[in-house]
């Protein structure tokens, strides 16, 4: 069986021939001496299906809802939504093509979906921009607050995500994982900056060393978790996959590749989690408000 890596959910594809007799063995059969990754892998798809899209759906409402009151990353926000809902579909035709099916046709749907996936970092990047020029560059982010210019970049992220995506579908194209590597390793270092500058300039901005403003005592705890995520879910397959070479093809086909992209698929139900319990305090503080006023 001729085995081609891609930087993609499933790393690997099996190039069969139009007149397939069916005996080929699936993904889950030619991993089955090291099947343990793979079972939880797909568990983990399953739970981020359940978890996510309800998340992701809560999300959009919300937006939506604080439609005159937004924040200026709401509209990177609300792609990365649109987005990770539609990633979250894909759990069940993953199980039937990784344990069941030995057919190629369907691989190209799968990997569109984690082409798209794949993309989802420059949205996060989008974000941490728009947070570091609020920060660090308060007077030109003033003055560029109401311009359209986010609606742009969000619709040239879109470009390239769909671009990427279809690249990724045709699953043929020589070195094309070079791109995904120099991608993910381009905006995690980029994150990775914006949040730490963010960090600084919140922790040197109080009266004293040991003392900070309480609002931005609340901004510096959530971009430390922001930060948390970002390593939690984009380090392993920035560490692991400039290194594939030095793995055996069975241990990164089997082992390395389910665990950095089952974490970092994973971020698509931990991001809207994380928004939606910072929106938890002002739900509440409002539903308390509309109790008052309908009590009077």
């Amino acid at each position: 069986m001729e085995v081609l890596y891609i930087n993609s959910s499933l790393l690997y594809i099996s190039h069969r021939p139009l007149n397939s007799t069916g005996d080929e063995q699936t993904v889950y059969e030619s991993c089955k001496d090291m099947p343990a990754i793979i079972i939880c892998y797909l568990v983990l798809q399953f739970i981020n299906m359940f978890l996510g899209i309800p998340a992701n759906l809560m999300v959009l409402w919300l937006i939506h809802k604080r439609k005159g009151d937004s924040s200026t990353s709401d509209i990177y926000i609300l792609h990365l939504a649109v987005l990770d809902v539609l990633f979250c579909l894909i759990p069940p035709l993953e199980l039937a093509n990784i344990v069941f099916l030995t057919t190629s046709s369907t691989w190209y749907v799968l990997r569109f979906f984690y082409g798209m996936k794949d993309s989802s970092p420059l949205f996060l990047s989008c974000i941490c921009l728009d947070r570091y020029m609020a920060v660090v560059h308060p007077i030109t982010f003033t003055e560029l607050k109401d311009r359209q210019h986010r609606a742009v970049l969000a619709l040239a992220v879109w470009l390239i995500t769909l671009a990427y995506a279809s690249a990724k579908c045709v699953g043929n194209i020589v070195n094309f994982e070079k791109v995904f590597t120099g991608m993910i390793l381009a905006a995690f270092a980029f994150m990775i900056f914006c949040n730490i500058v963010i960090l600084w300039a919140l922790r040197q901005s109080g009266p004293g060393r040991d003392e900070m403003h309480p609002v931005k005592k609340r901004a510096f705890k959530m971009v430390l978790i922001i930060l948390a995520i970002i390593v939690f879910n984009y380090f392993p397959p920035v560490a692991l996959f400039p290194f594939q070479v030095y793995f055996s093809p069975d241990v990164f086909r089997c082992y390395i590749h389910y665990l950095s992209f089952g974490l970092m698929d994973f971020s698509s139900s931990i991001q809207p989690l994380l928004y939606l319990s910072r929106e938890k305090p002002m739900c509440c503080l409002n539903c308390c408000q509309s109790g008052a006023t309908q009590i009077q």
